[in-house]
């Protein structure tokens, strides 16, 4: 399956979710939330990764940690914020260029209609 063929089914079962659920949560229920809607769909859903980083030669255990990764071909990062800010953009990316990851689903479930809270971050690194 295709990162866009994913990221179609991972829309609508955030769609789903925001319909049952609303806004006005904490993150960790729409993930939560999300993470089961994906898994009724057959997806392999890894929910709350932690990542390394390395600095300076030290590698920092856990220096990250990513909401889902679907099928290891798309990240979402959950927010349920007033505004989306640049900062979690970057974290998104930041995520695809440590994973070598092309897609990320930026997903903010305090959005009036959920289609204005989805954004799509695309790691340009990663070539066909």
């Amino acid at each position: 399956m295709t990162e866009n063929e994913l990221s179609y089914k991972i829309i609508g079962a955030a769609i789903e979710v925001h319909k049952n659920l609303g806004i006005g949560l904490l993150e960790h229920a729409y993930e939560t939330a999300l993470a089961y809607e994906l898994k009724m769909l057959g997806l392999n859903v890894k929910q709350q990764v932690s990542l390394p980083l390395k600095y300076k030669g030290v590698t920092i255990e856990n220096a990250y940690k990513i909401d889902l990764i679907i099928e290891d071909k798309v990240i979402i990062e959950v927010k349920s914020v007033l505004e989306l800010h640049s900062v979690f953009y970057s974290q998104v990316l930041t995520y695809l260029k440590q994973t070598d990851i092309k897609l990320g689903l930026l997903i903010n479930f305090n959005s009036e209609l959920i289609k204005y809270g989805i954004h799509r971050i695309v790691n340009k690194l990663i070539h066909e």
